[in-house]
């Protein structure tokens, strides 16, 4: 259930024989947002010998690649293999030939286009999606002590903290986790914080470092 995805286009280029390779690297949520990048990358290089392309969504579980002129095998196929290696999902990317006049061979393209999509992955914010669940947490001053010492032995994410007439945080945990952290704290507080559970959601767990 839970994937890689990034969080905003980014691009890499380098050069191999006179050729430049550019790589660009998008966010999509579903086909049509992928044909969208993939025709807005080919109107700004309208020059170049080629525009390959790959990418894997979710909705529907799809992957498409081209090669887009290249000999078959060589281009599309290993800009799709790099985004399957890399565990990444709801991505396309796009990589640029300029030809320089120097052909490379079949071994030759299929390195410098899988090198490309990887030099755009690495340019990219990865996203660790994870399934998880919002709550609402509302205490007394005299509780958020307990509370905030507690919280990253779970590897939560605080979202937002309203320091009004009580305290209020709103946090990210795993559903794995949810019932584990609701005894805490219910049990911490004695019964005397508020837990709502917000709904359950995808969020963003990249910045959490310990390992699940």
């Amino acid at each position: 259930m839970n994937y890689l995805t990034i969080s905003a286009p980014a691009e890499a280029s380098f050069v191999e024989k006179k050729s430049e390779f550019i790589g660009y690297i998008a966010p999509v949520k579903n086909g049509d947002e992928a044909v969208e990048f993939i025709n807005k990358i080919k109107s700004m290089h309208r020059k170049a010998r080629h525009n390959v392309y790959a990418y894997i969504v979710r909705q529907d579980n799809i992957s498409r690649y081209s090669d887009d002129g290249e000999p078959q095998g060589t281009a599309g196929v290993p800009v799709l293999d790099v985004l399957q290696k890399r565990g990444l999902t709801d991505v396309c990317i796009v990589v640029t030939r300029y030809f320089g006049g120097i052909l490379l061979g079949g071994g030759g393209l299929v390195r410098a286009y899988s090198h490309a999509a990887a030099l755009a992955c690495d340019a990219a914010q990865l996203m660790d999606m994870r399934l998880c669940h919002r709550l609402r947490i509302t205490a007394d001053y005299g509780l958020y002590g307990k509370i905030s010492y507690i919280l990253p032995s779970f590897d939560t994410i605080t979202e937002n903290s309203d320091f009004g007439s009580e305290v209020t945080l709103e946090i990210l945990v795993l559903s794995e986790k949810l019932a584990a952290l609701t005894e805490e704290l219910t049990e911490v507080t004695n019964g005397a914080a508020k837990i709502e559970d917000l709904g359950e959601l995808y969020g963003d767990f990249s910045s959490v470092k310990k390992i699940f």
